[in-house]
């Protein structure tokens, strides 16, 4: 993969025309684009099926978490989309070989949500666990070997441990990525794109610096630029 190819674009965007709007300006300068719930329920699944029939990477940003055959009918709906990769979250075994079986026969990846970008300690007490976040995220990250699960979602703070966990052949996926200078948002837990690779990221989810930017297309050259920077050094 190039650099390009791992700049996951999140269309967090009202509609499919303005999500559209967005991919023709930013172009090759990203290689995946994620619908999330926002857009999932404004035409997301149909805008889905309309760039994977065009040849374009498409991340669903499902986060499924449902009884098993829920997870396993709403993924086999998803693969049957020509989704690239699916978020399900891997708070369990169960949930996980649900989704493992309904993307059967497809070539959907299945990412398993570990702990959400925008938490930290103080939430997951809240939530009933003592663990701190990089505990947790490793011990979920650690149930996709049961599960044969593709890779995780995780913050750059603990890809380089899970990178030394799971081996070289599992994905990671991490969001809550900000350029230097730019505003955390509602994420708790940010890197920059340049570090996030270096500790061990595959692909880097962006979305607020590159869809709000005043050029996307440059804010995500950018990025992709430092994607390039951190793989070569």
């Amino acid at each position: 993969m190039n650099a390009s190819d791992r700049l996951i674009v999140a269309l967090d965007v009202a509609g499919p025309d303005e999500a559209r709007d967005l991919i023709s300006r930013i172009g090759n300068r990203a290689g995946v684009w994620k619908i999330g719930l926002e857009l999932l329920f404004t035409g997301g699944a149909e805008l889905a099926r309309e760039l994977a029939g065009d040849g374009q990477k498409v991340f669903v940003d499902a986060k499924l978490l449902d009884i098993p055959n829920t997870v396993e009918r709403a993924t086999a709906n998803i693969a049957a989309l020509g989704a690239a990769f699916l978020t399900v979250h891997g708070h369990d075994i169960k949930t996980m070989e649900a989704a493992m079986r309904g993307r059967a026969g497809s070539d959907l990846k299945l990412l398993a949500v570990t702990v959400l970008t925008s938490l930290d300690a103080a939430d997951l007490e809240q939530q009933g666990s003592r663990m701190d976040p990089a505990e947790l995220v490793l011990h979920r990250a650690t149930l996709r070997r049961e599960s044969g699960f593709d890779g995780v979602i995780a913050s750059g703070h603990e890809a380089a441990e899970i990178r030394q966990a799971t081996g070289s052949d599992f994905l990671i996926v991490t969001p809550g990525i900000r350029p230097a200078g730019s505003a955390a948002g509602d994420q708790a837990r940010v890197m920059t794109p340049a570090k996030a690779i270096a500790a061990g990221a595959d692909y880097l989810v962006v979305g607020r610096p590159i869809t709000q930017a005043d050029d996307p297309a440059a804010a995500a050259a950018a990025i992709a630029a430092e994607i390039d920077t951190a793989l070569s050094a």
